[in-house]
């Protein structure tokens, strides 16, 4: 039986909390307001994203105790196709805290836990068994994994024609690049890092990712430029989009948005131009919301709009 078109993988999720307080004051207890939980972690953010926009995808992740299962009924309230992967040691967690005076936003990330052989062996035998047409791996490593861990997903999913999407940094970004994947989004200071140099300006970033593209590494580069947007590149076509200027009021999420409205167009065989488009604006409107809610399905349609 064959998965949805797309489908995410999600090794290193959290649970997410959020809230507000007002006064930030080092030794003192700060009063904050009612939190918010969110199913988080790059898979399946990119899952969230595309269901807003009508789409469907199969969401990997694995779980873990008592936070495991709280992520497991969110994704599930989310209506969102589901492959768990259980866990001994528990799910970890992320807090987000927002200053109501100075409109600061604070972000504490903690690391996944280790996994049993076992349970890597898990996580390699599912995706052999998978049959989609996109692969989005997407986030950090547990702590422990080797920083190969993700090139051994790409190299299975290769193996049975499966188009990788990668959205992650540092070596296991490196590691997975000696495989080639079908897609990258690295940020300029990342795509510098790949390339070998300290640093990019932007008319030097075409000829970078080409460099990438030439190796055989990626067969599309998408370069993340932030609130300036983003340039795709591939071996025939680039595409420069400017990010539509908004009112930012959280940058949580964005990233993980703009690779689920990319993917989602993909899917739907749009021109790489509209896939571009989309993911910027994508990410521009999960800006406009605070915490980890992403976007909205009509602040996308209003942005995509005019920019067409």
């Amino acid at each position: 039986m064959k998965n949805n078109k797309i489908t995410t993988l999600t090794i290193n999720p959290s649970l997410d909390k959020s809230t507000h307080f007002s006064g930030l004051v080092a030794e003192q207890k700060m009063r904050c307001e009612k939190p918010r939980y969110d199913a988080g972690g790059g898979g399946i953010n990119v899952s969230k994203a595309i269901a807003k926009l009508g789409g469907k995808s199969t969401c990997i992740f694995t779980s873990g105790g008592s936070s495991g299962e709280m992520l497991e009924e969110l994704v599930a309230n989310k209506k969102l196709e589901s492959i768990v992967i259980k866990t001994k040691n528990w799910t970890r967690e992320n807090f987000i805290a927002f200053e109501n005076n100075s409109k600061s936003q604070y972000r504490f990330g903690f690391p996944g836990n280790e996994f049993s052989e076992d349970e890597k062996d898990k996580i390699l035998q599912t995706i052999k068994d998978l049959q989609t047409d996109y692969l989005v791996i997407s986030g950090s490593l547990n702590e422990g994994l080797p920083s190969n861990f993700y090139q051994k997903i790409a190299k299975i999913a290769k193996e049975s024609n499966i188009k990788v999407i990668v959205d992650t940094s540092g070596e296991a970004l490196q590691k997975v690049l000696e495989t080639g994947v079908y897609l990258i989004k690295p940020n300029i200071g990342e795509l510098a890092k790949l390339i070998g140099v300290d640093r990019l300006e932007l008319p030097e970033v075409e000829k970078a990712a080409q460099k990438l593209i030439e190796n055989k590494s990626a067969e599309i580069v998408v370069v993340s430029l932030g609130a300036e947007g983003a340039i795709l590149v591939s071996k025939e076509e680039t595409h420069f989009i400017k990010a539509p200027k908004v009112e930012n009021k959280s940058t949580v999420g964005a990233g993980d948005s703009m690779v689920g409205g990319m993917v989602w167009a993909l899917s739907q065989n749009k021109s790489l131009k509209e896939v571009i488009q989309m993911g910027v604006c994508c990410g521009t409107a999960a800006t406009m919301n605070e915490g980890t809610q992403l976007f909205k399905a009509e602040d996308v349609e209003n942005l995509f709009s005019n920019m067409k």
